[in-house]
């Protein structure tokens, strides 16, 4: 053997050695360590697909500031009309990746969202910034909020449609949460129908539903439009709840384990410049408006954002809990509870019929080691522990500790 082969075989040991359990490495060593090959994302493009809605942005951002080339990939957004249609082609390969409904990923993984498939959560991609939407027509009528919806659902017999936007998804977690903390059964006590969130503002503008719970820019886009009003946040249902993902399948996880860190901690890098000011509000703001992401006016998207509020009857505030993407890292941990609470309310809405192992399942599936890694190689803090405490918009308190107990309590289920 040469000494110039043994020579580069030594600095390729040294580089190797360095990498193993220290991501934290300088970016000057993380690139000599890329090219020798050790922990090298697998895959140099990921298709990442995303609906066009407001929380797509940190996804949106990692490419246009070209901050996945820093960790060795390129992120490729990939624009798609569904849920159903994200789901399906996470399942065949066709996406590498998603933007997507925290409940859609533990709905597939099991069997209840559609062929049954082992998924992956790398990181929760935001938390607040949803909204439930009643239609003006309603609201002219004293349904303003959920006591009003209530009374109104009450007084007038009639088929009341409310929409969300994936069955298992968060946003009919929310519309169902919702109406039950205000006394209305989702499930017997009117119809839910499934929509895109694009089309929710055409579909009520004809209307289709008396209500929508979907994300942003949506909500406030009926405003603009004249054609409903916010009757509530998804911040007051839950503070600072877990909403969008970056999902991806648990056969993507094994195959490109590098890829997947290094696409999470790409993420969680334009999280964190999203957060940093108002400039970078409105830049990613005017980015995601654009045709190819949200297709729509930069006013829809940047006032919520700032945490700027109207509900279209004249009230306006400025909301502490409006959507953030990082948050010194508070947003980003995939915690088991949140995991673990989709599957209660699945439980509780019918859609599983015999409770999982909630813990189990959620360790299966959200993808604790890799994203801590990522947080590593991006400088983002981690919590201590895998669990949190949460109280919602009724008072009961969740914190994971009892999920069987947790889902069978509520006295409004299916």
């Amino acid at each position: 053997m040469t000494d110039l082969l043994k020579s580069s075989l030594n600095r390729r040991a040294v580089l190797q050695t360095a990498a193993v359990g220290a991501i934290g490495i300088s970016p000057a060593l993380r690139a000599a360590v890329y090219a020798a090959g050790s922990d090298a994302p697998e895959k140099a493009e990921v298709k990442i697909g995303f609906i066009p809605l407001t929380d797509c942005a940190s996804v949106v951002m990692a490419s246009s500031l070209g901050i996945d080339k820093k960790y060795g990939v390129k992120i490729i957004p990939t624009k798609e009309a569904s849920w159903a249609g994200v789901r399906d082609k996470l399942v065949t390969g066709e996406l590498d990746m998603a933007h997507v409904l925290y409940g859609l990923i533990y709905g597939v993984h099991l069997g209840v969202g559609g062929a049954k498939k082992d998924m992956a959560v790398l990181m929760n991609l935001n938390q607040n910034g949803q909204a439930i939407t009643l239609s003006k027509k309603l609201a002219d009528k004293g349904a303003v909020d959920g006591a009003g919806l209530a009374k109104l659902m009450a007084a007038e017999k009639r088929e009341y449609t409310f929409a969300q936007t994936f069955p298992t998804g968060t946003h009919a977690m929310w519309l169902y949460y919702w109406m039950a903390a205000n006394g209305i059964n989702p499930i017997s006590g009117a119809k839910v129908i499934t929509v895109p969130p694009p089309q929710m503002v055409a579909n009520m503008r004809v209307g289709n539903m008396d209500g929508f719970c979907v994300g942003e820019p949506w909500n406030h886009r009926a405003i603009i439009d004249g054609i409903g009003v916010t009757a509530a946040t998804t911040q007051e249902i839950w503070k600072d709840h877990p909403e969008k993902v970056l999902g991806t399948t648990g056969d993507f996880v094994k195959k490109y384990p590098n890829t997947a860190r290094a696409v999470t901690a790409a993420i969680l890098e334009a999280g964190r410049w999203i957060d940093a000011s108002l400039a970078n509000k409105n830049k990613m703001a005017e980015t995601i408006a654009e045709k190819s992401y949200v297709n729509t006016s930069v006013d829809a998207i940047n006032q919520r954002i700032m945490g700027r509020y109207q509900n279209g009857m004249g009230k306006t505030w400025d909301d502490p809990n409006y959507m953030k993407f990082y948050n010194d890292g508070a947003v980003n941990f995939p915690y088991l509870s949140d995991g673990m609470w989709f599957m209660t309310q699945h439980k509780r809405w019918g859609l599983l019929k015999d409770h999982p192992d909630y813990l189990a399942v959620a360790k299966q599936i959200n993808q604790i080691d890799i994203y801590k890694q990522a947080a590593t190689a991006s400088k983002t803090p981690v919590p201590k522990d895998v669990m949190r405490t949460s109280r919602l918009m009724d008072g009961v308190v969740w914190d994971g500790k009892d999920p069987k107990k947790y889902a069978d309590g509520f006295k409004i289920k299916a």
